[in-house]
């Protein structure tokens, strides 16, 4: 379906969120690598969202992004409807007691920030993953001996028919960088519970888990974060790294030397550069270890024509 069919099949379904046809993705991307929505929608609220749910011909794919950190857009575009939450509905932040009710659209270490102004202690892992709440909960996110499984307590989603759904913990089906909640489900709303603490010694951890994050990882760089889930007892940089990656480079884009589970852009590098020296990096450990990596990064869109 073109973008103006799209834009046509939702004209009834009065929007009050942003639609813009053949939108350019790169630049929502932390690798700035990508080609153009069919059409993306910036949803005013959780209501609107449902709507444009309920409206879209279930023919059209639905896609949806945050804050770009883990994502490769390939070079031919994403087809159908990007979905992108953003502003004060899915922004927000709410602290009762407790318990932390924040939209999918805050960043991961925003809510770290605050929830140790609160003084609220077991979020502040949140602190090292460059990422959106929305992602988080995709992912069952991570780090510095934290994940989103150790925290949560409920979460609002909206389905690919527009409805509305409240899943427990238990409904979410956390594993390791992985959610059991079913693919269609859109987040806009998490529930978290922390345990009082002391907000000075809570900081001290966030600034311990920043300095190791920017001691150890190309933070810097054009970067989608840690490529390649740990498999299971060992060490994905430590796989790629004996497989003699570390520095290997396709076009513009290249594996780290600082940190080789992680793939940076130096410049000009295309969506399948990025992608492909990934492919090439899982080839090669399987070749030396027999082991299978399996991306974290997620890839969306199809390759350019």
């Amino acid at each position: 379906m073109t973008s103006a069919a799209i834009l046509a099949a939702l004209e009834p379904a009065r929007l009050r969120g942003r639609l813009l046809p053949d939108h350019p993705l790169a630049d929502l991307t932390w690798f700035r690598v990508g080609g153009p929505a069919d059409v993306l929608f910036t949803p005013a609220d959780e209501d609107d969202l449902a709507a444009a749910l309920a409206a879209l011909p279930r023919e059209v794919p639905v896609t949806v992004i945050g804050l770009g950190s883990n994502l490769i857009v390939r070079d031919g575009g994403v087809p159908g409807l990007v979905i992108r939450l953003g502003g004060k509905a899915f922004g927000s932040i709410a602290i009762e007691g407790d318990t932390i009710r924040a939209g999918t659209a805050v960043p991961d270490m925003k809510l770290a920030r605050a929830s140790a102004e609160a003084g609220l202690d077991g979020l502040a892992f949140y602190r090292g993953i460059p990422g959106s709440i929305g992602g988080a909960l995709r992912m069952n996110a991570g780090a510095h001996g934290g994940e989103t499984t150790d925290v949560l307590v409920e979460a609002r989603a909206v389905d690919r028919a527009g409805t509305l759904h409240v899943l427990s913990h238990a409904d979410m089906g956390f594993a390791y960088r992985h959610c059991a909640a079913p693919a269609d489900l859109i987040f806009t709303q998490a529930t978290y519970r922390g345990r009082p603490g002391d907000r000075a010694l809570i900081e001290a951890e966030m600034d311990r888990v920043t300095a190791a994050r920017e001691a150890a990882q190309p933070i810097r760089e054009r970067t989608g974060g840690s490529t390649f889930k740990n498999p299971d007892g060992g060490k994905a940089w430590q796989l790629v790294d004996a497989a003699g990656c570390r520095g290997l480079t396709r076009g513009g884009a290249q594996v780290s030397e600082m940190h080789c589970n992680f793939l940076i852009n130096r410049g000009g590098a295309t969506a399948a550069d990025i992608e492909g020296l990934g492919e090439e990096v899982r080839a090669r450990v399987r070749e030396t270890s027999g082991i299978d990596l399996h991306w974290e990064i997620k890839r969306v869109g199809v390759p350019a024509r």
